[in-house]
């Protein structure tokens, strides 16, 4: 949902203790975020301005050799924007019941990332929509960073520009 946390002089009526969107799926009152997640567990995610076509183009066309196979839930955007950058489509019917094709193609990987970001921003009772681009970068790091036994320490040493105690 869109959050104004924090901020005065809101230009809507006060929602008292969070809440959940009117509306089922994407909406005005949410906030897309795109996922995209190779085998290796490299990620980008981009926060998108609306859940069209054009939006996802822009962000995934640079992202993409046109040698790729993308896995994709079978959301209809996705897959005419997908047709227009060129690359193999592999879309993924969930709700038929398919979550693996021929074996080798599926959305878990991103699905396991979206359940960990999730859980991750819970602990924070939501978060501004205006820092959400940085949370999205934190998590990625400290994703990343599990993989390779980085220390917290370590991580805000870098973070502030000082040189990182490896243990």
């Amino acid at each position: 949902m869109h959050s104004d946390k924090g901020q005065r002089g809101l230009d809507r009526k006060p929602r008292r203790r969070g809440g959940s969107a009117a509306k089922r799926g994407l909406s005005k009152e949410q906030i897309p975020v795109l996922v995209a997640r190779d085998r290796s567990g490299a990620t980008a995610n981009f926060i998108l301005a609306a859940d069209g076509k054009a939006d996802l183009v822009a962000a995934l066309k640079p992202l993409l050799p046109l040698d790729t196979i993308l896995c994709t839930d079978g959301s209809s955007v996705l897959a005419a924007a997908v047709k227009e950058i060129g690359v193999t489509h592999r879309p993924i019917n969930v709700s038929a019941g398919r979550r693996v094709i021929a074996g080798v193609y599926h959305i878990q990987n991103v699905n396991a990332f979206d359940s960990r970001l999730k859980n991750w921003i819970r602990r924070f009772h939501g978060v501004a929509t205006k820092y959400l681009d940085s949370y999205l970068g934190w998590f990625r790091t400290l994703d990343r960073s599990s993989s390779t036994g980085l220390q917290p320490a370590s991580l805000l040493a870098l973070a502030v520009g000082r040189q990182a105690v490896l243990n």
